[in-house]
C-alpha cells in the first residue's frame, strides 16, 4: 500500500516518522510539502506522553533536547484564572501518597478539617522543584516508595519537525516538494486517487493522511466531512504569537497568564521564549492583543506579533473513506493544557492500531472516529473547567462563568464539590491528580472527604501530612538547578 502524508510541520513529520518506524517495511510512505506553505509552529509545550513517543522512535533524549533547543517541563502555572491575584499549578505526576483506596486529597482535606493549614501543592514534588527552578532525573524519592519527577518538554517545533524529517528519510520516507493544485477523487467511491501538483507532477496513493493544518485540504476541501463548532463553550478565536529573548533562570514550567479577554502563554526554550496571546475577538481587537503581548514579555522581542485565526471544535469525521486527518486538520483545541502535539501523537498511535491490512474496513473507521470524538470531548471539558470556575469581573470572564457547560463536565464538578471524588473515564488523558489540581486551584472546596481517610488517628494523619511536605521540599532542594542540568545534559 502506498501511504501519502500531505503537509510537513510537526504533525506531518511526527506521522511520517512513526509510520516509517512501525509499518514502513510493509508500505511505501511519501510526504508532500511545499516551502510556499507556512506552518503554525507555536506548539512548543508538551505533556509527559511525548517521551514515550520519542522512545518508540529510538530517539536519544539528550540529542533531542539539544537539537530542538529544548528545556524540561514539570507543569503549567495558571496566573489570574480564579481571580486577578491567585495562581496555582497543574503539576505533572502524583500528589502526596494514597492511603489504601482513598486518594491522597481526601487525607489532605481531613488535615484541613483538623486545622492543618497546608497548601495542596506542598505535597507535589513536581511543583516544589518547578517553583524553585530545579530539575533532575529522579524515578523515585530516595529511601521511600514515593515516585519521583515526571517531565515533558518545551522545544522549538520547527526544529523538532526538521529533526524528525531527517529521521524519517533515513527510514525510507520519500519527501516530495510541491504545492498541491488539485485533489483527484474516484468518481464512484469518492476515495482520493491522487494529488496534482502545481509543477504538473501527479502523486498517486492508496491511503492519504491530511496534515495540511487549518486548511484541511483533503478531509474538508476534497471530502467535505463537516466541522463541529465549539465556540459557544470556548469563544477564543484568535491569537498573536511572538518570540522574545530567553531570560535566566530558565523556568521548568509553562506559564498561562489570564488577561481580560483570554490568556497569554510563556514557554521558555534554551535560545528564546515563546509568547502568545489567545483572545476572543468579540472582547479584544487585534491591535489591543498585539499591544498587550508586546507589553507583557520578559525579554527583548525577536519579531512582530503574528496573527492566528482559529475555530475551536473538531472534524465530524476524522477518518473518512481513505483519508485520516491528523493535527490541526482534525480539529483545534486552544493550547491551554499543551495538548496539541499530544492529539497528533494519540491519533498516530490509534491509526497504527487500526490501520487497514488489505482494504479499509468500516468497523475500523467507525472505531477510530469514536475514540477520536471521546478524546476531543474529554480534553474540551478539561479546558472549559478553567474558564467556568472564575471570580473575575471582566465581561468576557463573566460570560464564561454564566455559560451552560457539557453534562459530562457538570457531573465531574458536582461530584467533586459534594464528595471530593474524581472518577476518570477509561483511557481518559488527564489523571485524577490533574482534575484535582485544577478544581482546587479554581476554587472548588469539597463539602466532605471519604471516610477511608479516617483510617489514621488525628495525630497520625497530621504527622503523615507534615512528614510528606518535608520530604517533597527537602527532595526538591537537593536537585540541581534547571539551568545547570541543561548545561550538563549533552549526548
Amino acid at each position: 500500500m502506498k501511504i501519502v502524508v500531505v503537509g510537513g510541520g510537526s504533525s506531518g513529520w511526527m506521522t511520517a516518522s512513526m509510520l516509517s518506524r512501525l509499518i514502513g517495511k510493509q508500505h511505501e510512505i511519501t510526504l508532500v510539502e511545499s516551502e510556499e506553505v507556512g506552518t503554525v509552529g507555536v506548539g512548543e509545550a508538551t505533556i509527559p506522553p511525548i517521551a514515550y513517543f520519542n522512545k518508540v522512535l529510538g530517539i536519544n533524549e539528550a540529542e533531542f533536547v539539544n537539537a530542538t533547543k529544548g528545556t524540561f517541563k514539570l507543569g503549567i502555572e495558571f496566573d489570574g484564572w480564579r481571580d486577578a491575584e491567585h495562581s496555582y499549578m497543574h503539576a505533572f505526576g502524583r500528589v502526596g501518597k494514597d492511603m489504601g483506596m482513598a486518594g491522597f486529597h481526601h487525607t489532605w482535606l481531613r488535615g484541613k478539617s483538623l486545622g492543618l493549614n497546608t497548601d495542596f501543592w506542598d505535597y507535589s514534588l513536581n511543583y516544589q522543584a518547578a517553583k524553585n527552578n530545579k530539575f533532575g532525573f529522579l524515578q523515585k524519592i530516595p529511601n521511600t516508595q514515593l515516585p519521583g519527577l515526571v517531565h515533558a518538554y518545551h522545544f522549538d517545533a520547527g526544529l523538532y519537525a526538521a529533526y524528525l524529517r531527517q529521521l524519517s528519510e533515513k527510514m525510507g520516507c520519500i519527501r516530495v516538494e510541491g504545492f498541491i493544485d488539485k485533489v483527484n477523487l474516484e468518481p464512484i467511491s469518492g476515495h482520493i486517487l491522487s494529488l496534482s501538483l502545481k509543477s504538473g507532477e501527479v502523486i498517486e496513493g492508496d491511503f492519504f493522511i491530511d496534515c495540511s493544518g487549518f486548511k484541511a485540504l483533503l478531509i474538508e476541501g476534497a471530502l467535505k466531512t463537516g466541522y463541529e463548532d465549539w465556540r459557544h463553550w470556548l469563544p477564543c478565536d484568535s491569537a498573536m504569537a511572538m518570540p522574545c529573548e530567553s531570560v535566566t533562570p530558565i523556568k521548568p514550567y509553562t506559564k498561562s497568564i489570564a488577561h481580560r479577554a483570554g490568556w497569554q502563554w510563556r514557554i521558555p526554550l534554551q535560545h528564546r521564549t515563546g509568547n502568545g496571546v489567545v483572545y476572543s475577538s468579540e472582547f479584544m481587537s487585534g491591535d489591543e492583543a498585539s499591544a498587550h503581548l508586546m507589553n507583557n514579555v520578559d525579554g527583548r522581542a525577536l519579531g512582530e506579533p503574528r496573527p492566528i485565526k482559529f475555530t475551536t471544535g473538531r472534524r465530524v469525521k476524522q477518518w473518512h473513506k481513505n483519508c485520516v486527518a491528523i493535527g490541526l486538520s482534525s480539529g483545534f483545541l486552544e493550547p491551554l493544557e499543551s495538548t496539541s502535539l499530544h492529539l497528533v501523537q494519540s491519533a498516530i498511535v490509534r491509526l497504527v492500531k487500526l490501520f487497514p491490512q488489505q482494504e479499509i474496513n468500516q468497523a475500523n473507521v467507525d472505531e477510530y472516529n469514536r475514540q477520536s470524538q471521546i478524546e476531543f470531548e474529554r480534553i474540551r471539558d478539561f479546558i472549559i473547567l478553567h474558564y467556568k470556575l472564575n471570580n473575575r469581573t471582566e465581561p468576557f470572564w463573566q460570560r464564561m462563568k454564566a455559560m451552560e457547560i457539557p453534562d459530562t463536565l457538570q457531573q465531574k464538578m458536582t461530584l467533586f464539590k459534594e464528595t471530593g471524588s474524581i472518577f476518570r473515564e477509561q483511557d481518559e488523558l488527564f489523571t485524577e491528580a490533574a482534575w484535582q489540581q485544577v478544581m482546587i486551584g479554581q476554587g472548588i472546596e469539597p463539602k466532605s472527604y471519604h471516610t477511608l481517610a479516617d483510617s489514621l488517628s488525628d495525630e497520625q494523619a497530621s504527622e503523615l501530612l507534615q512528614n510528606l511536605s518535608a520530604i517533597m521540599q527537602g527532595t526538591a532542594a537537593k536537585l540541581p538547578s534547571h539551568n545547570d542540568f541543561l548545561s550538563a545534559f549533552k549526548p
